[in-house]
């Protein structure tokens, strides 16, 4: 069996490889992003940067926090996702914590951390810092504070969620994993495979016992592509189960759905409003998706910044109340599901692969982790 420490090499060496082209742009010439300086305790050591656009009315804007993924950098992010255009278009500031390579040699946020994934310690509690400041010295709504991010960044994102949901009013976590899950790289690998994921219960209690009782639960979108092959789409149905237990919510969606051409299902509450909602996005493999062409396009594609017919950057933005849904290019057909008792997600999902995806799980193999 080869040694972890040589699968992770490997890993590592494929993730950069893949990356390489899209950081073809040097990040300091073409960024709009700007350093958050001095927003006090960085147990974590991260790096802020922020996108503030000019104010256009004497009201405080809305905060979205984005979390970039493995090998990712703040500015490769937003130049993929679009989320500082989609700002300028509707007047809410954004703000990117950065990974350090001090911190993790493929850039990924230590979602498997024990101490980086608490409330008051390491990582987490830096992300909150910057919050904090951001409220602070920008005209922000602490109202409306939203999350999201990729891969590590939406597990992060589910971090961030679950130790501190008085921040926040709703997330969106892509293609991440359920909080709580982990606290070891080889319980994160197993996790990443779908092994060893908890029951819904368990799930629920994990965020339960993350921040003190009493506060408001945010809403959550949950995005997975159904090929997969890295974070395997069981990690999105544990995530739905562990948001639609601590919202206490019904095993059956209140509507289902397809949006673009992809399934969408959602939760109500007891007062009507959109709870907890999930995309399967139709073969997808590991990355944020994208629509980038049209008249509503956004974004550019790249590693893990997918071209996917629909936009995860727009709909999340409806989702958090900042913009209309995007139903312009949506032929929804609505229908009321039956009941049904619980069982095993019944969306299959394509065997097929990313060229990143049978690199990493060819690591996988080497160490013995994956048949």
């Amino acid at each position: 069996m080869a040694r972890l420490s040589e699968t992770l090499a490997q890993l590592a060496q494929a993730q950069r490889a893949a990356a390489a082209r899209f950081a073809e742009q040097p990040e300091g010439e073409d960024s709009r992003l700007r350093p958050l300086e001095s927003f006090g305790a960085n147990p974590g050591a991260l790096r802020a940067l922020t996108y503030v656009p000019e104010a256009t009315s004497d009201r405080r804007m809305p905060l979205v926090v984005v979390l970039h993924g493995c090998t990712q950098t703040a500015t490769g992010y937003d130049r993929g996702a679009g989320w500082s255009d989609l700002a300028d278009r509707h007047g809410f500031a954004v703000l990117y914590p950065e990974q350090q390579r001090a911190n993790n040699g493929n850039l990924c946020f230590n979602w498997f951390d024990a101490e980086d994934i608490r409330r008051g310690g390491g990582e987490a509690q830096s992300i909150r810092s910057m919050i904090a400041t951001m409220v602070r010295d920008v005209a922000i709504d602490p109202d409306r504070i939203y999350v999201t991010g990729l891969s590590a960044g939406g597990a992060m994102a589910g971090v961030m969620l679950a130790t501190y949901p008085e921040l926040f009013a709703a997330g969106a976590i892509i293609a991440g994993l359920p909080y709580g899950t982990a606290t070891s790289m080889s319980q994160a690998l197993d996790r990443m495979r779908g092994r060893g994921l908890p029951a819904d219960p368990a799930l629920a209690a994990l965020v339960d016992g993350a921040a003190p009782a009493g506060g408001r639960v945010p809403r959550v979108s949950v995005w997975h592509g159904d090929a997969d092959a890295t974070v395997v789409p069981a990690n999105a149905d544990a995530i739905v189960a562990q948001w639609r237990g601590v919202h206490g919510l019904a095993y059956a969606p209140d509507e289902v759905e397809q949006v673009e051409g992809h399934a969408h299902r959602l939760w109500r509450d007891a007062q009507g409003r959109a709870a907890v909602e999930e995309y399967r996005i139709r073969g997808l493999g590991h990355g944020t998706p994208l629509a980038t062409t049209g008249a509503d396009g956004l974004g550019q594609p790249g590693p893990h910044m997918l071209e996917a017919g629909i936009s995860s950057t727009l709909h999340s933005a409806a989702f958090f109340g900042l913009i209309e849904r995007p139903s312009a290019r949506a032929a929804a057909t609505r229908a009321k599901p039956k009941p049904a008792s619980p069982r095993p997600h019944p969306w299959s999902h394509s065997p097929g692969r990313s060229q990143v995806g049978d690199m990493i799980n060819g690591a996988l193999r080497a160490a013995g982790l994956l048949r």
